[in-house]
């Protein structure tokens, strides 16, 4: 399976964080499943950094670093996914979803292919996108 970490579980696996489920540690460590993460987690935990500096205090750059040492590949934000945006849908009955950094993270998934490992029900409420809630 082609895995792309939510940030939240991005965040959790790379500081061996015990809010990690272990359903998702064993996919994340499963051989034959390839793990990826956004350039648009990095830029999310950056900007959350910058504004909550005692809640979250990895920066980008150190996240990037536990990143390449985990093995996890870097998926490169598309201008395919960025156009993707405004083709997004909902699932019927599903309510407005304003997180910018979800909304990116679910169309890269979609132009490539990758299914999201996230903790978060409201990305599982979008149409098109492979999702593994843990």
């Amino acid at each position: 399976m082609r895995l792309l970490l939510d940030t939240h579980v991005l965040l959790w696996a790379v500081t061996d964080d015990p809010m990690l489920p272990a359903e998702a540690a064993k996919l994340i460590l499963a051989p034959g499943n390839q793990v990826y993460y956004s350039i648009i987690s990095l830029w999310e935990t950056e900007l959350k950094r910058i504004a909550h500096p005692k809640q979250l205090t990895v920066t980008a750059e150190r996240l990037k670093a536990f990143c390449d040492m985990s093995g996890f590949t870097l998926s490169g934000l598309s201008e395919e996914a960025v156009f993707h945006l405004s083709a997004l849908k909902r699932k019927k009955g599903a309510g407005m979803h304003k997180d910018p950094f979800d909304r990116m993270l679910v169309s890269h998934a979609i132009v490539k292919d990758l299914t999201i490992l996230t903790h978060d029900k409201r990305i599982a409420e979008y149409r098109a996108v492979k999702v593994k809630l843990v």
